[in-house]
């Protein structure tokens, strides 16, 4: 029987908004099979409810480095109620900053792109331009207005690297093993933060160990040390709140496939953490709490950024901007880009051989506006969510997905009383749960060979012990070209006679076909070839790519094991091969 929905998806598809976004049935030579109208919304609004938690996680973050207030003292102003109220207006500033950015970004990715990924101020980069780069509460390198303006330069940089190739074809030379390894560090550094005093709080500060046992209560904190457990740890009521209700509650659901559930996870945490006269409370009976009290009150209200619009100070005179600049350069090339790849391949819009996507250089001159458009609005650089896959994984091939993401987000600038009067108990447990999703990039690094696992093991280790994923990527980077660098020079002064009794176990790394020139100046030269990165005839993938764990290469989300499962049988029905692949492939 033919459904109502069954003739509007008919009619959508045939219209010209159905052959602009290739909508299944829209008659577009380049149509993606199985797209569907109201599937791609439910894939859209599936997106924003795994994505939503990055408004309360992301204002968290980033009110830490204090925003634009000033601490006049030396003591970081822990305790200095008005230096404190002026975070939290910051706080407030960065609800609507991050909903509306991400509304902006996820729309033009949509529109521009037609690709189902959603945007918004990315975790990890988040956390390295908070703690690393502008420090707790104003205590690192440059002011906040500074790295903002770095941020900003890096956004138009990365437009003209994107417009010129040049950031595709960087993306796609990196070795295979230091990609997923920046990945799974991140994961672990997220993991940390949300442990920490600034989430759960069951790790604190310890004046011997550097780290310890946290949860007590603040009458056993040490003076002028808060965080620092003194006796009483794990007394705390918020902590055991957000370890059951934001963390194992929202694992749960997690298992049996609640759409939503890390969102689910954090409010409900919430809506225990609001009533008054609770021992968890977010609002306790204080000036301080008074005033988050009346501001939530509001419910639905619009808060104009009044702190951190438009506060870019250009202070490239400053060489330690340049330093954050170039920080923030190569760690988004590894975050964004990978992302964005990774969730290409997911949706079937990747060309196993270029390794590059249909429509890459529109989607990364989108990302790189919208990086430059998230500094004017107070924020660290946009990035693709790998979250996205959720939306995907619910039937989203399109624009249209993206497009409704975005305007959910939208109408999430609306709700800032309530995204604000969210604690850090309740957004704790979703970090945790989201660096074990990252942390599962591990099991692409290729751990046979000492050259590509030492490297790989340096970066991951060394992105949370330092908090800095910078100190992490470079030292990744730098042993990578040492290890290997070394061997390669033996092998050919001798021959092929001096290699490592290992090195056929070697991960295989070469520049991938296809050049480094974008589609559009090939057509302006009129040299097109249906090989080319970002062309509009790249051969799809269509088999089922799967690695040595029967994973893909590109992405790792814990929806494959899923997909995979339920596809497993029908592939061996079908007499499908796997196209197994471990890095990059080797340059012929």
């Amino acid at each position: 029987m033919i459904t109502f929905a069954d003739r509007l998806n008919a009619q959508v598809a045939t219209s010209f908004l159905g052959r602009y976004f290739r909508l299944e049935g829209s008659g577009h030579p380049k149509e993606r099979e199985g797209s569907r109208f109201l599937t791609e919304i439910r894939a859209g609004i599936t997106t924003w409810a795994a994505m939503a938690y990055i408004i309360s996680v992301n204002a968290s973050i980033i009110s830490d480095s204090g925003g634009t207030c000033v601490c006049p003292t030396n003591d970081l102003c822990a305790s200095d109620d008005v230096y404190l109220a002026c975070v939290q207006e910051v706080r407030r500033d960065l609800i609507t900053t991050t909903a509306a950015i991400a509304a902006l970004s996820s729309c033009l990715m949509g529109l521009l792109a037609n690709l189902p990924v959603g945007m918004a101020p990315g975790l990890g980069l988040n956390a390295y331009f908070t703690y690393s780069v502008v420090g707790f509460h104003g205590s690192g390198l440059i002011t906040y207005r500074e790295a903002l303006g770095a941020v900003f330069l890096e956004g138009w940089i990365f437009f003209i690297l994107s417009i010129f190739g040049l950031r595709q074809w960087l993306a796609r030379i990196m070795p295979q093993s230091l990609v997923m390894a920046v990945g799974a560090g991140i994961g672990l550094f997220i993991a940390f933060i949300g442990l920490g005093s600034g989430g759960l709080g069951v790790i604190g500060g310890d004046t011997t160990n550097y780290v310890g046992l946290g949860g007590c209560t603040p009458d056993h904190y040490l003076p002028n040390l808060p965080g620092y457990c003194s006796g009483g740890v794990f007394r705390s009521p918020t902590m055991w709140l957000g370890i059951f209700i934001g963390g194992m509650l929202t694992v749960l659901m997690m298992m049996y496939r609640v759409k939503g559930a890390l969102l689910i996870g954090i409010f409900l945490t919430s809506i225990i953490s609001w009533p008054r006269p609770t021992s968890v409370t977010y609002f306790p009976y204080t000036p301080a709490g008074d005033e988050l009290f009346d501001f939530f009150k509001q419910v639905v209200t619009f808060h104009p950024i009044s702190k951190i619009g438009n506060v870019i100070d250009h202070n490239y005179g400053n060489s330690r901007v340049w330093w954050a600049l170039i920080s923030f350069l190569y760690v988004d090339i590894l975050d964004t880009t990978g992302t964005l790849y990774s969730m290409a391949k997911f949706a079937g819009l990747r060309d196993p051989v270029t390794l590059d996507f249909e429509n890459s250089t529109v989607a990364y001159c989108v990302d790189a506006f919208s990086i430059s458009m998230g500094a004017l609005m107070g924020t660290s650089p946009v990035t693709a969510f790998i979250e996205s896959a959720t939306g995907i994984g619910e039937g989203g091939k399109t624009g249209i997905t993206a497009i409704f993401t975005g305007l959910a987000f939208f109408v999430s600038v609306f709700f800032a009383p309530i995204f604000a009067s969210i604690p850090s108990w309740a957004t704790g447990g979703a970090l945790v749960i989201v660096g074990s999703m990252m942390i599962r990039n591990v099991r692409e690094i290729n751990w046979d060979y000492a050259g590509d696992a030492v490297p790989a093991f340096l970066t991951i280790i060394i992105i949370p012990l330092s908090y800095n994923i910078a100190y992490g990527v470079i030292a990744g980077v730098l042993s990578y070209v040492i290890l290997n660098g070394i061997p390669y020079v033996l092998r050919k002064v001798s021959g092929n006679r001096i290699l490592p009794p290992t090195y056929d176990l070697a991960e295989h790394w070469g520049v991938p076909p296809g050049g480094m020139i974008p589609y559009w100046m090939r057509i302006l030269t009129g040299k097109t070839n249906s090989t080319y990165p970002g062309s509009e005839e790249v051969v799809l993938e269509t088999t089922l790519t799967r690695s040595r764990h029967g994973r893909s290469a590109s992405v790792d989300t814990a929806f494959q094991d899923i997909e995979n499962s339920k596809r497993h049988s029908d592939v061996i029905a079908m007499g499908s091969t796997s196209f197994q692949m471990t890095g990059p492939p080797r340059a012929v």
